[in-house]
């Protein structure tokens, strides 16, 4: 028997071994079969750590613990408690790993808050280190659910006892307490809990990898509050290194990703690195999409032997992910983009539904006023959480399809299928990149480079390419419209015609004071007449202006509408038969 059970435990190793613990080989992240894995991952930012632009509390609200307060003035410590409740159960579900999977991420990376999985020092008794069940509870199921889609998760301390850095919100920071630097017990704390995930998730290989500790941002010795300017970076170097000691005292298995400072990517000091099985992880975001934006880290790549992860990124247009993900896959390096879910987001695979009601909470919180009724304040709430479900949110097709496809062609394709005769949205042009689907002047934000945060969606409705897009009242509106039009900007629209024919178009426009102009061009090259739109004396006031005699032949086909002068906005364009095809002789 007792021959059996070793039998038995020896199997069981050979077959994790075969699927997998992510590890490094050389400069690469391999599977337990020495296959490279190239890391298509999404942070799932808000679940376990709130940050104030994520709820529209920024202005007023920033980090977790000031969201909380402002939530517990309206509707007491109960009704607060059962917010986070449904806050925390709706976040994230199997429905949205199952998601996540269908849409091509293999990988998640879960931002952690420690005080779901151990009290502060300061509810502590006798500098004994407790343990709360609800941390690890909700991560032994976020893993059993990527496990079950075979994804890999990423363990990220992303708040960690005390908060690591002055941008605040990222990690919960309380100015008024001990930081993370400014205490032995944080420390010591950190460390015991990194050592009790690791006892607990050691012989998991759907745990990709721990992210020990996200976006360290402190001035050690220099000047730069952030980190920026450290040259040495020695404490932040020895709590890594004493966090990896504890972790492999209990295990042996898993990957370990190290961040550096000024967000993840001031390397000076840490090196050289302490342990076999590591990577080093870094952000990017609002800069060039060039290989000299990435060049210090493939540096350290070849310097160290050690392989490099894009941890973190996200929070622009799709033309900037679509170049991004090119320039770091082509390079080898695996990625996580930020966040999953975010109120009234354009940037990210899914958004949140705000309510008018939750309108008149942040009004409040932020000017004053009347207060609102507990009960009502309860039911927005409440409201708001409900909207977190997966089945609640609006999930952004062109996001997806900038992250995945458009990084293996430059081929458009529709963004829902439409027929000719019939109407078309303007804003359901194709999906793909700017100068394919669509041509617009301003289609990403380089803040990095400009010192400026350049809007490339004026409108931040709907979609997150480059054009820029407006709600819209008119009727038989889809509720959007394209807005800002300059000269010589362009859509394009794949349609399926019924039959060949010749056909008229009604143009659907509103204009304040200036005469639009525009054209259409057949894939074959055909140009129709150019029109002139003349002013409707308001933005909210629409005409139809119909352009007559467009040759279409059955079929695919695919129509640019091509903007000759803008300052004009698009509502849609209604396909009609302009007369009966002759029948052949």
């Amino acid at each position: 028997m007792k021959n059996l059970i070793i039998t038995l435990q020896l199997l069981f190793s050979i077959a994790i071994s075969a699927q997998g613990f992510l590890h490094r080989d050389g400069q690469n992240i391999v599977d337990g079969n020495g296959k490279n894995v190239i890391l298509r991952g999404l942070g799932v930012g808000g679940w376990m750590v709130q940050e104030g632009y994520m709820l529209q509390t920024q202005p007023f609200a920033s980090p977790q613990y000031m969201i909380k307060q402002k939530i517990q003035e309206v509707i007491g410590e109960e009704g607060t408690k059962e917010f986070y409740a449904a806050y925390k159960a709706n976040g994230i579900t199997k429905r949205d790993v199952d998601s996540l999977a269908k849409w091509g991420f293999n990988s998640i990376r879960l931002p952690m808050h420690y005080n779901l999985y151990t009290p502060p020092i300061e509810q502590e008794k006798n500098g004994e280190i407790t343990w709360i069940e609800e941390g690890f509870t909700m991560t032994d199921n976020l893993v059993k659910w990527c496990a079950a889609n075979k994804m890999y998760l990423i363990l990220d301390l992303h708040a960690a006892p005390g908060g690591q850095g002055n941008d605040a919100a990222i990690s919960d920071y309380d100015t008024t307490k001990p930081s993370l630097w400014q205490s032995e017990a944080n420390q010591k704390k950190m460390i015991a809990l990194w050592k009790k995930l690791a006892s607990r998730y050691r012989d998991n290989p759907w745990i990709g990898a721990y992210d020990i500790i996200n976006e360290p941002n402190w001035n050690f010795t220099g000047t730069n509050k952030n980190g920026c300017d450290e040259n040495a970076n020695g404490p932040l170097r020895d709590l890594m290194v004493r966090v990896t000691k504890a972790i492999r005292e209990v295990d042996t298995n898993h990957l370990i990703f190290i961040e550096g400072n000024c967000w993840g990517n001031n390397y000076n000091g840490i090196f050289p690195l302490w342990d076999e099985n590591m990577a080093l992880s870094f952000h990017k975001y609002w800069n060039y999409n060039t290989t000299a934006s990435i060049q210090k880290m493939l540096d350290y790549r070849k310097q160290y032997n050690v392989p490099i992860w894009l941890g973190e990124s996200g929070e622009n247009s799709n033309v900037w992910f679509k170049d991004a993900l090119t320039l770091v896959e082509t390079n080898n390096i695996g990625w996580a983009f930020w966040p999953m879910k975010k109120i009234e987001n354009i940037a990210g695979v899914t958004s949140v539904t705000k309510i008018p009601e939750y309108d008149v909470l942040l009004k409040y919180w932020k000017d004053g006023g009347e207060k609102p009724s507990g009960d009502f304040a309860k039911k927005t709430l409440m409201k708001m959480a409900d909207n977190y479900k997966m089945e609640n949110l609006t999930v952004k097709p062109d996001v997806i399809d900038a992250m995945f496809r458009q990084v293996q062609t430059n081929d458009t394709k529709p963004y829902k299928k439409h027929v000719i005769p019939g109407k078309i949205a303007a804003t359901l042009y194709d999906l793909g990149t700017n100068g394919k689907a669509y041509s617009d002047t301003d289609f990403v934000n380089y803040r990095v480079e400009t010192g400026n945060f350049d809007e490339w969606n004026k409108g931040n409705a709907m979609r997150n390419d480059g054009v820029d897009i407006l709600p819209c009242k008119d009727a038989g509106s889809n509720g959007y419209q394209v807005s800002f039009i300059e000269d010589g900007e362009w859509l394009q629209y794949t349609v399926e015609v019924s039959k060949s024919n010749v056909y008229n178009v009604a143009i659907r426009y509103s204009s304040e004071n200036l005469e639009g102009k525009l054209h259409l061009e057949i894939e074959n090259g055909k140009k129709s007449e150019v029109i002139t739109l003349a002013p409707t004396e308001g933005n909210d006031k629409f005409k139809t202006f119909i352009l007559s005699g467009i040759e279409l032949k059955k079929g695919t086909n695919k129509v640019k509408v091509l903007f000759d002068n803008g300052g004009f906005n698009l509502n849609y364009l209604d396909f009609s038969e302009a007369k009966k095809s002759k029948p052949k002789k």
